[in-house]
């Protein structure tokens, strides 16, 4: 399967992202959040794969205020230190806003309903995602930075599951608590924790990747879309 390079209308300008169909040709949306690596082969397979399983998937280029076409791996310390620059540069508010440029582009191409998928830096979009957009259901998967926005939380009106790594050397185990806490009660709200997991445990080739684990994870996401989207 072999995606397409798609122009998005966002509020600031127009930016790109790789869009993959289904076999059938439409079905329901889901907007793939990228990590901090920028739209890579991790998320071109991720999207891929979700457009194999039914969904159009569109996977937006969120560091093109910073640098269009970023596409770089975590196999070696110059990109990971390039990769925590583009994080720290980062604008997640704008980032939000394409998100939902994205959704908007998405919409029509699909049979009705949207979703959003995130890892990493995007496991906060999705997050973000749920509490700003009109997304139809959203899942994060180990998101970074989540307790210092619990306040968005009044903002979710649809479906989210977080997959939080109870050893995710970015979220401190403290972090992890006021996320749970923080949104205890939220009945939109879905938490699986998997106590013994470092962060991007489902990122295929990462060093913290643990296949029995990721694929637990992934059928909780598909099964999760399935309910919420079809």
């Amino acid at each position: 399967m072999s995606g397409e390079t798609v122009t998005i209308k966002g509020a600031d300008g127009s930016f790109t992202g790789y869009l993959s169909k289904p076999a059938g040709g439409t079905g329901p949306g889901i907007v793939v959040i990228q990590e901090i690596f920028g739209v890579n082969k991790v998320m071109r397979d991720l999207t891929d794969a979700y457009a194999a399983a039914g969904y159009v998937a569109l996977c937006p280029d969120l560091f093109w205020r910073i640098e269009p076409g970023i596409d770089i791996t975590d196999q070696t310390d110059a990109e990971w230190k390039q990769a925590f620059d583009l994080f720290g540069k980062f604008d997640v508010d704008k980032g939000v806003s394409d998100i939902a440029a994205t959704i908007k582009t998405l919409r029509p191409m699909t049979s009705g309903k949207v979703g959003a998928v995130g890892y990493c830096l995007g496991g906060q979009l999705a997050y973000l995602t749920a509490c700003h957009t009109d997304a139809d259901a959203s899942v994060g998967y180990y998101g970074v930075n989540i307790q210092n926005r619990l306040d968005d939380a009044k903002g979710i009106k649809a479906p989210l599951m977080l997959h939080i790594a109870g050893k995710d050397e970015f979220v401190p185990p403290e972090a992890q608590e006021q996320v749970v806490n923080g949104l205890h009660g939220n009945t939109h709200v879905t938490i699986h924790r998997y106590p013994e997991m470092d962060h991007a445990f489902a990122r295929p080739g990462g060093a913290h990747y643990d296949k029995k684990t990721a694929d637990e994870a992934n059928d909780r996401t598909m099964k999760f879309f399935a309910r919420h989207l079809a």
